[in-house]
């Protein structure tokens, strides 16, 4: 890997990827956004790893896309380069994802932060889809992700003026889950981790479908789909394991079988 670290800690059951173009503000360029596709689709098949963390450094999360790469491309360019489908894999992610986003998260980087299923913030951490002010417009999501998140009202302002909202304004309207100060962001990601990877890996990733799920469709489906998954919980041996634990009063202990 060239633009990114992978760091898995198989005994806390948690993966960290850290993007790592930090001259570039962590840029996202197409073969740092292939090596975060590859990692995650490595760290989804790897049973020991049961949450994973995507993040930058102190300064940036990832200040926007590489536009050295698409400034004189043509449509037909941009669609054999098809650099979306990278992002659609990215998505398909089953294990929990958590954002611990610190600086910057601009344009693609916020795109990148809204893939992600949390997002822990440092208090220096900038939200925001500039790409109005070089001619363009999101394109990974910002418009879709951004609306869901902070409504209709606040995204078109911000998709329209490319302002930037603060980490307080972004947990204000939902977009993050936390806010801390910068030295403590990656402990707050590293403990939301933990403390979900002591779950049942089996029940989060049903979980984790149909909360996702129910962004996509209208009420009654996605009830029968919460009500699908959880069904199935039951042909696990953690639901088992947990519910007997909780019987007989004591620490469950899940195998993710």
């Amino acid at each position: 890997m060239q633009y990114i670290k992978v760091t898995p800690d198989y005994a806390q059951h948690v993966a960290l990827i850290e993007l790592n173009r930090p001259k570039a503000l962590n840029a996202l360029n197409l073969e740092l956004m292939g090596e975060v596709r590859d990692a995650l689709k490595a760290l989804d098949e790897e049973e020991a790893v049961r949450v994973i963390i995507l993040t930058g450094n102190a300064k940036a999360f990832a200040a926007g896309a590489d536009i050295k790469q698409m400034a004189d491309k043509t449509p037909i360019d941009m669609l054999k380069i098809d650099q979306f489908s990278t992002w659609d894999q990215i998505k398909k992610t089953k294990k929990p994802l958590i954002a611990a986003v610190s600086g910057f998260a601009l344009g693609g980087g916020c795109e990148l932060a809204m893939t992600c299923d949390m997002i822990v913030a440092s208090e220096t951490a900038k939200f925001g889809q500039p790409e109005i002010k070089i001619g363009v417009m999101p394109g990974a999501g910002g418009t879709q992700r951004l609306t869901k998140a902070v409504g209709k009202a606040k995204a078109m302002e911000m998709v329209l003026t490319g302002s930037f909202i603060s980490a307080d304004e972004a947990k204000h309207y939902g977009l993050v889950n936390k806010v801390v100060p910068v030295e403590m962001f990656m402990h707050e990601a590293l403990v939301l981790a933990k403390s979900i990877a002591s779950m049942s890996p089996i029940a989060a990733q049903l979980a984790k479908e149909a909360v996702n799920r129910s962004f996509e469709t209208h009420l009654e489906e996605g009830l029968f789909f919460e009500r699908k998954n959880f069904y199935m919980a039951f042909a696990s041996e953690d639901q088992k394991e947990g519910m007997h634990a909780f019987i007989e009063k004591r620490a469950p202990d899940y195998k993710g079988k």
